[in-house]
């Protein structure tokens, strides 16, 4: 296989634009980190590491052959492999089925319980694509797909999914779809014209307020789940931290701009590693460090 090839697969796998996988980890480290309280065993941490970057690829490259007949129509998306034809709709789908696939071995590695629930990633990873045809919602879909890992941690920790770990599922799903808006917001002319749908046109100028809205739907719902589990000083701290960084993203769009819009989508990045290390801190620093 030719250079050219592997590189339109890897640009297909996001594999030069980390920023989705790191999305996607975050929330699965926090899962992995409450299940286990404190650290998960190195076989977990490789698998659900491993698969976060393995699924984020094919959630990639299903949403890339959705839209191969609209993505040239969109100025941020017009270079996409599908769209120049360095690769083709048929490679697409191999490259897809392979890598859930490698995903699913990995997966075989763990309890019975999360084998079943993995079925279910998959599915939404497949399903989200289609859902902008049909919904202004598909950022829901999104967050729903971003946020299964957290019961397949959970269930992989402890054999079962206790009610506090739908708490985080939905606090995660208010923070996705927070973030994915603010990347739809920068195609959202361009989402018009060729009618895909997304939550960004649905709260049209209520957009920023609806984004506000879901940020603080967020921290207040990890604010009443970090009290639940008696967590100390530093995840508390994390969350004002987090409420800041939201603040300041919601500066960034006040125009609107297309730039300002995707580096505030970028930021939340900042979010996820921030409230991973109060989580850290919080389970794994020494008891003198969190009574002082």
């Amino acid at each position: 296989m030719d250079t050219r090839r592997l590189s339109a697969y890897g640009r297909l796998m996001r594999v030069d634009r980390p920023i989705g996988t790191l999305l996607l980890l975050w929330p699965t480290l926090w899962a992995l980190l409450m299940a286990a309280e404190g650290l998960p065993s190195l076989h977990l941490a490789l698998v659900f590491g491993a698969g976060v970057f393995l699924m984020r690829s094919a959630g990639c490259v299903i949403n890339d052959f959705a839209d191969r007949k609209f993505d040239g129509h969109v100025k941020r998306t017009a270079q996409r492999p599908l769209v120049t034809g360095e690769a083709t709709a048929k490679e697409a789908i191999w490259l897809f089925v392979g890598l859930c696939l490698v995903a699913f071995l990995l997966v075989l590695t763990l309890n019975t319980f999360t084998i079943i629930l993995s079925v279910g990633g998959v599915l939404l990873a497949a399903v989200y694509p289609f859902t902008k045809r049909f919904t202004h919602l598909p950022q829901f879909a999104l967050g729903a797909a971003f946020s299964w890992a957290i019961p397949m941690a959970f269930a992989a920790v402890q054999g079962q999914v206790p009610a506090y770990a739908w708490l985080l599922f939905v606090a995660n799903l208010c923070w996705t779809v927070a973030y994915d808006t603010l990347y739809a917001m920068v195609d959202r002319d361009d989402d018009e014209k060729v009618g895909i749908k997304s939550t960004a046109r649905l709260f049209g100028r209520f957009d920023l307020l609806a984004v506000g809205l879901l940020q603080s739907a967020t921290l207040v719902l990890l604010l009443v789940l970090f009290k639940q589990l008696e967590l100390s000083w530093p995840a508390w701290l994390s969350l004002a931290v987090a409420a800041f960084l939201f603040v300041r993203q919601q500066t960034q769009v006040k125009g609107r701009d297309r730039d300002a819009c995707f580096n505030a989508f970028l930021a939340n990045n900042s979010v996820g590693w921030v409230i991973s290390l109060g989580l850290a801190a919080s389970y794994l620093a020494p008891a003198w460090f969190l009574s002082a």
